[in-house]
């Protein structure tokens, strides 16, 4: 029988490498992320958010977080907040896979990229052990080639900047690569880099998705691979 030919095989998939976004990409991490800033907001002595409130200021790590959850109070002194950022961190690690899970069809997505014999990595502005920790504890850590934190390459060198995705095409040997995020963070880190974005609308979108600037948008990880056969 001869094969289908509407059906993608290795030897015409476009891309070597696809890396990720964390937070809002891969895994569905608020409500975790939610409560540790909840937790950290109560030893500050700050009214609790609601978990769907926190969404929005999740991108560019957890200090970004609890600095934008901070921004219409009264300030917070240096040291302070630097005691309330490390419980929160506390906090995190100990409860960083109570709720969160990956969205939903990304474990069929990461099997077609096997299959076609793509490399996957993950490239966040998450503390690198606290991803690969995350990762690990929902059972997808082994999937990966690589795993870059914000924190992997160096103080200035987490997303926006290209580093970090250059550092991923290099780490996975090299070829032609794509990087999916749910941000204008992911994006411009992209295009720093110089490589095609997908951005997701059912993730932690910073604003309106359709006007990032990414190449295509998707809205569930069942279009990934055909739309990643159109760039």
């Amino acid at each position: 029988m001869s094969p289908d030919p509407a059906v993608p095989s290795a030897s015409d998939f476009p891309f070597a490498i696809v890396g990720f976004d964390l937070d809002g990409t891969l895994v569905d991490s608020y409500k975790d992320l939610g409560h540790a800033l909840n937790h950290a907001l109560a030893l500050a002595g700050r009214d609790p958010m609601a978990l769907e409130d926190v969404r929005p200021l999740i991108g560019g790590g957890a200090r970004r977080m609890l600095e934008r959850a901070l921004i219409h109070d009264a300030g917070m002194d240096e040291e302070k907040f630097k005691a309330i950022y490390k419980e929160l961190l506390t906090f995190y690690e100990a409860n960083l896979a109570v709720h969160t899970r990956p969205f939903p069809g990304c474990l069929a997505m990461l099997d077609e990229l096997d299959a076609l014999g793509c490399k996957v990595a993950v490239v966040t502005n998450k503390f690198e052990k606290f991803a690969r920790s995350l990762l690990d504890q929902i059972g997808l850590l082994g999937r990966f080639a690589t795993v870059i934190g914000g924190d992997t390459m160096g103080p200035g060198r987490s997303k926006p900047s290209a580093d970090p995705i250059v550092e991923m095409i290099a780490r996975c040997g090299g070829g032609r690569t794509a990087f999916v995020g749910d941000t204008t963070v992911d994006v411009r880190a992209a295009r720093a880099a110089q490589v095609p974005c997908i951005a997701v609308r059912f993730g932690m979108n910073d604003g309106p998705v359709d006007t990032f600037g990414a190449d295509r948008v998707i809205d569930h990880f069942d279009e990934l691979v055909p739309v990643l056969h159109t760039l």
